[in-house]
């Protein structure tokens, strides 16, 4: 990231996207788990990252949520840098996962439920 310049669409602001990633990078080891990745998601649009078994999914969502800081490129969530702005963006975002649920028994929409009542929603915003 080192003498790189900040893409003038990540300044932020009322009319930034949702996520912004340009040229996201992230190694482990020899291995490239994120080489390049260019990602933009519009405010109020719904967005599913699909791919093969190692194409870089997870790598990409734990360093969009904070979880991990990638080597190059920059991104941004709710118009927040993911690493200058960590605390914001971790502010504005939620995140449940697929295999770590709060209660395996429960279905996937209860658990959403569930983690939209721990962030203090009402019974009702949760549903």
């Amino acid at each position: 990231m080192v003498g790189e310049m900040a893409s003038p669409r990540l300044m932020g602001g009322e009319d930034s996207s949702a996520i912004l990633a340009v040229g996201l990078q992230k190694r482990f080891g020899k291995t490239w788990a994120l080489h390049g990745v260019d990602l933009e998601v519009a405010r109020g649009t719904v967005c599913g990252l699909l791919g093969p078994n190692g194409a870089g999914k997870t790598t990409m969502v734990r360093i969009l949520t904070t979880l991990l800081r990638p080597d190059g490129g920059h991104a941004q969530v709710a118009g927040f840098d993911v690493v200058r702005e960590a605390e914001q963006v971790r502010f504005h975002i939620g995140l449940a996962g697929q295999q770590a649920a709060v209660d395996e028994l429960l279905t996937g929409r209860a658990n959403l439920v569930m983690i939209a009542r721990l962030y203090h929603l009402s019974a009702r915003a949760a549903r």
